[in-house]
């Protein structure tokens, strides 16, 4: 349970919610005007489609972020922790009696979270893009050199990582009030110019926009749902931070600024058609282009910063849940446990990013390929809120299907209009999506395949031990911790140290990690044990899929039970396996090798482990799939 936030601890964390959450939607004015009437699109830029874009906007962001998200979704927590792999776990774990329907929720969830990768490229992409193209009209003689800029902001950023981000963290949250200021600072002074564009506030302003063009206002719903990307962060986040920080950080400042801007941007577009070119930009006088350029820059990284961070989490909470290899994870922070760095991602995200940026070149050509990865995850989301609604909640078949499907639909169709967008562009997340999906569950089927070869040929270990003792072997003194992945089952490392070292310990430990769908286990629900014969345990770790694994740290606990462990005594025996595929029905060939070679590239158990590396004893064996 979280203790109740003191007003000083509520304002901080408020504003921290600022820093974090709000970075993309955030700066998504920098494009989404400007994207919406490319001529690529087809749509006219006058008054009455300038006032009903605008009121599409409005709408959806009342719609979207704040009835959705805001009012439902976050209210759909796992535990106080938020994001689609909290809401999935939730999801699945409340329809457990379910195989085939638990299967088709995994598979779903798995599939959202993976463009979430593709978000996670696209949004510091064109994010900082759109920023630095504030250049061409602040000083036109660097035009030419907007690529080059925004790939050494993008260097830069991928570069500090490693560093953790508690540092420049402490400036996010100033800087985004900043932001937020400017941004509904400039669009009121716009709007009272052209006070016009405030007819956009009728929700029928929009609707007729769209049963007057049809086909092109569903085209332009594409561009629209860019003014929602980061949405999702809002549930995501909510974690760090608490539901109601987010909450009164949307309320109180970000919708107010960005309904403000949107107003302004189609208040200038109404008395100045030609600043198209870059209405946000546009909206600035001459002399503070170069202190926006600089100050929208610093908040695109600040939004970048966010969605490479919420990659991070991610990785490490598929990681927990079986749904990705071990990889190396390092913690940034003594203070905050969620500040990690994991390099793998952080060199994955930014050669796709320097991709992205070159192969298109402009904001408004990655507008293209922006949506369908946002749109897909919203989608999902809410199709998983629906089973939480229905089983977690109990709610009756109706209220639950009313609560949804209204979302639902809004969602598909913003979902479709992007599907518009694949040959323009929309096949890069959709690709980076896929590619992720298939590693994800492979990595899934293969750890089963796994499991059940080896357990196929694997010994009961209650009766092993009984057989064992009844001509006991010499007993070496000292611990051993034998890592074993069933609880009931003979580890290999045992059978090896038996076989060719012909000792077992005084004091035996056999200990399964079991990695459960809630984000938090206490301390106190750590670890557990069971005596199976003299000196010998079988001993039960619990994790929530957001605890750090430290089998040292949890086993030491057990002395509440009476097991006490000698650090400089205990030596830690792993089965190391070696995955042959073979011809079966498992899965298809190039799966399995697939899955071989990420079996074999996945980080160490040990390190995983948090296992003492001069303790550490492997033995490996070979076992096919």
């Amino acid at each position: 349970m979280r203790s109740r936030p003191g007003s000083s601890n509520r304002a901080a964390l408020t504003l921290g919610a600022l820093g974090v959450v709000y970075g993309d939607i955030g700066t998504s004015p920098l494009y989404v005007m400007k994207t919406v009437f490319d001529k690529a699109n087809g749509l006219t830029l006058n008054p009455a489609n300038i006032v009903g874009i605008v009121s599409l906007i409005f709408w959806s962001l009342m719609v979207v972020v704040t009835l959705k998200y805001v009012t439902l979704i976050m209210r759909a927590d796992n535990h106080g922790e938020g994001g689609i792999m909290a809401l999935l776990a939730l999801a699945a774990s409340s329809v457990a009696d379910n195989p085939k329907l638990r299967h088709l929720l995994l598979m779903s969830g798995v599939f959202g979270a993976a463009l979430f990768y593709g978000d996670g490229v696209i949004t510091p992409a064109i994010s900082v893009l759109s920023a630095v193209e504030g250049l061409e009209l602040a000083a036109p003689s660097l035009t030419p050199y907007v690529v080059e800029i925004t790939l050494a902001v993008l260097v830069v950023l991928f570069m500090l990582q490693k560093r953790g981000t508690a540092g420049i963290g402490a400036v996010f949250g100033p800087v985004m009030v900043a932001w937020f200021v400017v941004l509904a600072c400039s669009g009121l002074v716009h709007l009272l110019r052209a006070p016009a564009i405030l007819a956009a506030l009728n929700p029928l302003a929009g609707l007729e926009f769209a049963l007057e063009h049809r086909w092109l206002a569903f085209v332009a719903l594409g561009s629209v749902v860019l003014a929602l990307t980061g949405a999702e962060a809002l549930y995501a986040d909510m974690g760090h931070f608490g539901a109601a920080p987010v909450r009164v950080s949307w309320f109180a400042l970000v919708l107010p600024a960005l309904t403000l801007n949107y107003f302004g941007q189609g208040a200038l577009l109404l008395a100045h058609p030609g600043a198209l070119e870059n209405p946000f930009f546009r909206m600035f006088p001459q002399g503070a282009l170069v202190p926006m350029v600089l100050l929208a820059t610093v908040a695109t990284v600040i939004a970048s910063q966010a969605v490479i961070s919420g990659a991070f989490s991610m990785t490490k909470q598929a990681i927990q849940l079986g749904f990705l290899p071990r990889m190396r994870i390092t913690h940034t922070s003594a203070k905050e446990v969620g500040q990690i760095y994991v390099p793998a991602v952080n060199a994955a995200l930014f050669v796709a990013v320097i991709a992205a940026v070159i192969g298109f070149g402009s904001s408004t050509a990655l507008g293209a390929a922006y949506g369908i990865a946002v749109t897909g995850t919203m989608m999902i989301t809410t199709f998983l809120t629906f089973y939480v609604l229905r089983y977690a909640w109990k709610f009756t078949l109706w209220p639950a299907l009313l609560a949804t499907g209204f979302f639902f639909v809004i969602d598909l169709t913003f979902f479709f209009a992007n599907l518009l967008k694949i040959v323009d562009g929309g096949w890069f997340p959709l690709v980076i999506g896929a590619i992720v999906f298939v590693g994800m569950v492979t990595w899934a089927r293969g750890r089963e395949l796994l499991a059940e070869s080896v357990r196929a040929d694997a010994i009961e270990l209650k009766p092993f031990l009984n057989s064992v003792l009844a001509d006991p072997p010499m007993r070496a003194p000292g611990s051993a911790v034998f890592m074993n992945g069933e609880a009931d089952l003979t580890p290999a490392a045992l059978l090896h140290n038996l076989k060719h070292n012909h000792v077992l310990h005084e004091s035996n430990l056999f200990v399964t990690v079991n990695t459960h769908e809630v984000p938090w286990i206490p301390p106190n629900e750590r670890a557990s044990a069971q005596m199976l014969c003299a000196g010998c345990w079988v001993v039960t770790l619990n994790f929530g899929f957001k605890n750090d694994v430290d089998v040292p740290a949890a086993l030491d606990l057990l002395h509440t039970q009476g097991i006490v462990l000698d650090p400089m005594t205990t030596s830690y025996f792993l089965s190391r396996a070696t995955v042959v595929p073979t011809l079966g029905s498992g899965m298809a060939p190039w799966r399995e090798k697939l899955y071989a070679n990420m079996h074999r590239n996945a980080s160490s158990a040990a390190d995983f482990l948090n296992l003492p590396p001069n303790r550490v004893v492997e033995l490996g064996t070979k076992v096919q799939i």
